[in-house]
């Protein structure tokens, strides 16, 4: 009798480790089915002379993007994901890809001058109009792309952990994006803009939020803001008259 006795506060105990079990994890369920994500962006722009049909008329180029020191290796990458989704979401542009603008200047004989532009692009924050002109010239594109990838982080923090296990979290992703568009004829800025967005998700999953999702989210909502001929054109800026 006693045997059987502590048999059954046995069975007793591993059904109670059962059941607790199997709360931890419809527990896991829940929260997987309720993961959210959030997004908050703060996207700002300015057309100072670029009008509705210019981009689709005379094409987009993309030349070298800058980044902030530590993410020189990314330039090539947000230059790639950016024309992903330009050609997506703006098909009707006519635009060349940092390649093969690259390898225009290079067959033109420009690569040294194109070299002195963007290191002087670092302290004046001007691209010399000579060399622009042989540029459009060389590629036969008239507006220039420059992406300025100016803050990229990334990371994770507990929100509930049960039994040691860290089960529910919160990954973020925050992104800053400025960029303007140059006329390789008149040497200016003709449009500009800036995007800076977070990424925010509570989740159990390990994955984090990765480089090329913030970048395609930015990246679409700065094309947003091109001037597009279906709709009523910009004002176009104009600058205060000098005393």
């Amino acid at each position: 009798m006693e045997f059987v006795g502590l048999h059954k506060l046995a069975i007793s105990r591993l059904c109670d480790q059962l059941m607790r079990l199997g709360t931890v994890f419809l527990f896991i369920g829940v929260i997987a089915a309720c993961s959210s994500q959030q997004n908050h962006s703060t996207a700002e722009h300015v057309s100072i002379n670029l009008t509705s049909s210019d981009l689709e008329t005379h094409g987009l180029a993309f030349i070298s993007p800058s980044t902030v020191t530590g993410r020189e290796e990314d330039k090539q990458a947000i230059a790639f994901i950016f024309a992903k989704v330009l050609s997506k979401e703006r098909p009707n542009i006519r635009q060349m890809s940092l390649p093969h603008t690259l390898a225009a200047i290079n067959q033109a004989g420009l690569a040294t001058e194109y070299k002195t532009m963007l290191q002087n692009y670092r302290t004046t924050g001007i691209f010399e109009q000579n060399t622009l002109v042989k540029i459009g010239d060389a590629i036969n594109i008239r507006y220039l792309l420059q992406l300025n990838l100016a803050n990229f982080n990334q990371g994770s923090h507990g929100r509930f952990s049960l039994l040691g296990l860290r089960l529910f979290q919160t990954k973020h992703a925050e992104i800053r994006i400025f960029i303007q568009i140059w006329d390789s004829h008149t040497g200016s800025i003709v449009w500009e803009g800036v995007e800076e967005l977070i990424l925010a998700e509570d989740t159990s999953s390990e994955k984090v939020i990765n480089f090329t999702t913030v970048v395609e989210a930015s990246s679409r909502n700065l094309i947003k803001l091109f001037p597009y001929k279906n709709l009523s054109p910009e004002p176009v800026y104009q600058a205060p008259p000098t005393q």
